[in-house]
């Protein structure tokens, strides 16, 4: 099991916001997290990379205890180096072209030479379609694109999972179909994902499992073509009877 998630649990100020929570990811599986907003999606996503700090529970990665008691910020940075997250915000340096955008991390963090992080940015900027774009500054940049450099960021730290935090929420609609269909494209190279997406269609399409949470619980888990057919909770019939196209 890659992934392994134990009890987890998180309050803000009193406020429960993750009950218990327990589930398993497998290596090469794409789990599609989807529920109301405040619901605790995105919170379990920074928990898991460290952003947050839980409660109580435990999280596993290759069968490693990585939530330590006591974990300081050297540990989390090993931890972000097989995690990596994509933000809905992107979170570029605007002052950075996009090229030393993706390269810093693997200099700074995993000490590789600039030639070498340059070479593997430059592969993963061919595979989203923005390789003539290496060397212009975000602001030059679309919110789809400066979404697909923040992936290519993600990607260049070689992370043993990704994980995507409500990815197209900020773009512009003719947008989100560019930045999905690079998410599709990795799934299919079998990277490991979690996404919290409020895209129902994409998810029904990419996702190997659906995660639907109520007021930080999880209330279903299923596959797919069972959980949009025919979910087995109130809470996911009502949720997807939201409207009519399954936007949140």
């Amino acid at each position: 099991m890659l992934l392994k998630v134990e009890n987890l649990k998180k309050s803000f100020k009193g406020n429960v916001v993750l009950n218990n929570i327990s589930y398993e990811v497998k290596k090469g599986e794409v789990i599609a997290i989807l529920g109301r907003s405040g619901c605790g999606k995105s919170t379990l996503l920074r928990c898991i990379n460290g952003l947050e700090q839980i409660d109580d529970g435990q999280i596993y990665l290759n069968d490693t205890l990585v939530t330590e008691p006591k974990a300081k910020d050297k540990h989390w940075r090993e931890v972000r180096k097989k995690v990596g997250m994509v933000f809905q915000s992107y979170d570029l340096f605007p002052h950075m072209n996009v090229l030393n955008n993706i390269i810093l991390g693997p200099m700074k963090v995993e000490k590789r030479t600039k030639e070498d992080a340059t070479k593997e940015a430059l592969k993963h900027l061919e595979r989203v379609g923005l390789l003539d774009k290496k060397l212009a500054y975000p602001r030059e940049l679309s919110g789809g694109q400066k979404q697909r450099v923040a992936i290519c960021r993600a990607l260049s730290m070689n992370p043993e999972i990704i994980l995507f935090d409500e990815v197209t929420a900020a773009l512009d609609p003719e947008m989100v179909r560019e930045v999905l269909d690079v998410i599709k494209g990795l799934r299919d190279q079998g990277l490991t994902m979690i996404v919290v997406t409020h895209e129902m269609d994409f998810a029904e399409k990419v996702a190997d499992k659906i995660i639907f949470m109520e007021q930080g619980n999880i209330v279903e888990v299923s596959t797919p073509d069972k959980f949009f057919s025919s979910p087995g909770t109130i809470e996911a019939r009502k949720f997807l009877n939201l409207s009519d196209n399954y936007v949140i």
